[in-house]
């Protein structure tokens, strides 16, 4: 039988999570991993649940008959997908390509379980990493009329059927309409010197100010830049004896940690969004 993920949100009640687990075995479904939490100060609910039974996500089957009121009833938001059904994934990526071929090796050795659509760049630095693979490769011009390269780019999006865009280092802005549209949908990574050390060359104002940690932050993109939704954060200690160059290599690891990990859990429905916080259930 095929494993399905159930992601619910809403606000926190007694017995939540009985309830749901109860019409999971009156459908006949079997748990095989249940996560929960209760924000206290919200007053908030959040839960996963996989688990497997005949007919679980057709409209017409026991399960969903049942859990569709009871959702309604509970206030609920929620989702309900196969685990091993692949996100159809848009990766954007400018000059460094550093998290771009970090996750290539992933998908390609079955780590992430996304189908990658294609890879757009605002530079061709990466096109024989990307088409080497068998993955197509678009090139969008931002330097002459950036509004122009953003509605281009959201047409690729929608053409390509984009369950998930991952901004692998890709160094433009994005407006705030194409954030609202793929709300949820679109991550980003960035190092975690901001806002200490924004604009050019961080890693170099960073050694000149002796810090001791730097770091990577990997985020849900929203309208306000470079403050969405955590998904994870990578840290790496700073000795006295490392130059510039070794923390910009140490930069990288981290940013390539973190932004797997952020594209593991959103594509294993591990990530929960309640307005600017992200609960996940790490595995």
């Amino acid at each position: 039988m095929r494993a399905h993920v159930l992601k619910l949100t809403c606000p926190d009640a007694v017995g939540l999570l009985a309830r749901v687990t109860g019409l999971i075995a009156k459908a006949g479904g079997n748990l095989l991993d249940v996560g929960q939490y209760t924000d206290p100060l919200a007053g908030w609910f959040f839960a996963r649940l996989a688990f497997v039974g005949e007919g679980i996500d057709e409209p017409d089957g026991v399960f969903l008959r049942m859990f569709e009121p009871e959702a309604r009833a509970m206030n609920a938001d929620w989702t309900l997908r196969p685990a091993d059904q692949p996100v159809r994934t848009v990766v954007l990526v400018s000059r460094q390509d550093h998290c771009l071929a970090d996750l290539l090796w992933r998908w390609r050795s079955r780590e992430l379980n996304i189908e990658i659509a294609a890879v757009i760049s605002n530079h061709g630095t990466a096109r024989e990493l990307v088409e080497r693979e068998g993955i197509p490769f678009e090139e969008l011009d931002f330097s002459s009329d950036k509004a122009a390269a953003c509605e281009a780019l959201g047409a690729r999006l929608r053409a390509h059927g984009a369950g998930l865009v991952v901004l692998a280092r890709f160094m433009q802005i994005l407006p705030d309409a194409l954030c609202r549209e793929f709300a949820g949908r679109i991550i980003n990574i960035h190092h975690s010197f901001l806002p200490a050390f924004v604009g050019a060359n961080p890693y170099r104002r960073a050694f000149e100010r002796g810090v001791k940690l730097i770091g990577a932050t990997c985020h849900y993109a929203t309208q306000d830049l470079d403050e969405g939704p955590i998904i994870e954060q990578e840290v790496a200690r700073v000795e006295h004896y490392h130059e510039p160059d070794d923390l910009v290599r140490l930069g990288r690891d981290c940013e390539r940690l973190a932004l797997a990990r952020g594209v593991r859990f959103h594509v294993e429905d591990r990530v929960l969004v309640h307005g600017s916080r992200a609960i996940v259930f790490r595995d």
